[in-house]
């Protein structure tokens, strides 16, 4: 998902509903200071402060507006995440996997 511009919190409602909608593995690119901190419209009552905030962001992409390079830049950093993510674990970190082995220790197995 690619965020881009200011999030209100009206928008934000959706923007959550469609970042839990999504199916694993779920990448985020935040693109611009509006959407990374509020930009310049940060002292409104209405905007939200980040969507970090809202949803997990896994690049985040400078400028007001961000230039082509680092947009690009920013693709390929989740590129890079997509590539050092083993097949079968391309899950968030704090989910639980329900297929992942479980660790049983010397002490469960003297039980």
């Amino acid at each position: 998902m690619i965020v881009a511009g200011t999030l209100t919190y009206k928008m934000a409602l959706r923007t959550k509903l469609l970042y839990d909608q999504m199916a694993e593995p779920k990448y985020v690119l935040s693109m611009g200071s509006c959407a990374n901190c509020g930009g310049l419209f940060q002292a409104s009552y209405s905007v939200c402060k980040g969507v970090d905030k809202i949803i997990p962001v896994d690049v985040y992409v400078p400028g007001c507006p961000p230039r082509p390079e680092a947009l690009t830049e920013g693709l390929l950093r989740i590129q890079d995440i997509m590539m050092c993510e083993r097949w079968k674990t391309k899950m968030r970190p704090g989910r639980v996997d329900p297929n992942a082995p479980m660790m049983i220790s010397a002490a469960d197995k003297a039980k």
